[in-house]
């Protein structure tokens, strides 16, 4: 059987352009690579997945939403997340956040961001936004050694608690691919995973009113939005995003406030 690869248009994260890739995929992923090319950037997991309304019922009945007063066992919530920040965009989007008092979960690369913007990772954390993991140089975890995942992972994390005083207990995985040993080192290093459920691909365009009419047509109850900041057109989509569903009678929370009272196990992975 001759080796199986992915062909297909991918943002680089790095650099925020899009490019080609053809790579094969390890052994432990083939079974379900073909699987996880038609899911690209919907989320692919070999993993079972945690709704967050599962997690909010396997917490101890009547026990208080844990994150301020927003309780999404009876408001119609919605987590707004960004990947691959900061970027010289974030200051832009900090200020709209806080001007609309918006709380957000910033899942933050570490080479060329984190270590290029430490001013605005101690905003997000100071102002009230999660501030999470999305890896240190955004390789696919699936086709890399237990020990590179494992750097991968607890770099960002050391630099995070670092720079706020709080280690990270959630990662989101590059093109949300993950796997059995993915979840093991997770767990290891006390992280969940946090995949999603609306993507405006804003990778593949400038215009903020497509990304707009993208993240709006399939918002729901309970759902996680990704989104980057490092591209162009998507901070100018964010103010029209967050009015549009405010006024369809959402509330904005970070993924921690989407699970309360329920808290993200280490290893799980959550997706609407």
């Amino acid at each position: 059987m001759p080796p199986l690869t992915d062909t297909f248009s991918m943002p680089n994260h790095a650099t925020g352009k899009t490019r080609r890739t053809a790579r094969g995929f390890r052994a432990r992923g083939l079974a379900s690579a073909a699987a996880c090319l038609a899911l690209f950037l919907s989320g692919c997991a070999q993993a079972d997945t945690t709704a967050p309304s599962t997690a909010r019922a396997e917490a101890a009945h009547g026990a208080p939403a844990r994150f301020g007063t927003v309780d999404c066992r009876e408001a119609k919530c919605i987590a707004l997340t960004f990947d691959a920040g900061p970027s010289e965009n974030s200051a832009r989007l900090l200020d709209i956040l806080k001007e609309k008092r918006v709380p957000a979960t910033f899942f933050l690369l570490g080479k060329r961001h984190i270590e290029k913007y430490p001013e605005l990772v101690k905003r997000m954390a100071a102002e009230g936004h999660e501030v999470a993991s999305h890896t240190w140089d955004h390789k696919i975890l699936t086709r890399i050694s237990d020990a590179q995942i494992r750097e991968e992972l607890k770099r960002p994390n050391d630099a995070i608690e670092r720079l706020t005083g709080r280690k990270p207990t959630l990662m989101r995985p590059p093109q949300g691919r993950t796997d059995a040993d993915v979840q093991a080192i997770s767990k290891e290093l006390g992280l969940a995973e946090v995949l999603w459920s609306v993507t405006a691909k804003d990778y593949t365009t400038e215009d903020s009113a497509l990304i707009t009419k993208r993240v709006l047509d399939q918002s729901s109850r309970d759902g996680i939005i990704l989104l980057h900041d490092i591209y162009a057109g998507t901070v100018p989509a964010v103010p029209g995003i967050i009015d549009a569903l405010k006024a369809r009678g959402y509330v904005f929370v970070t993924v921690p406030q989407l699970l309360a009272p329920g808290k993200a196990e280490p290893g799980k992975v959550y997706r609407p």
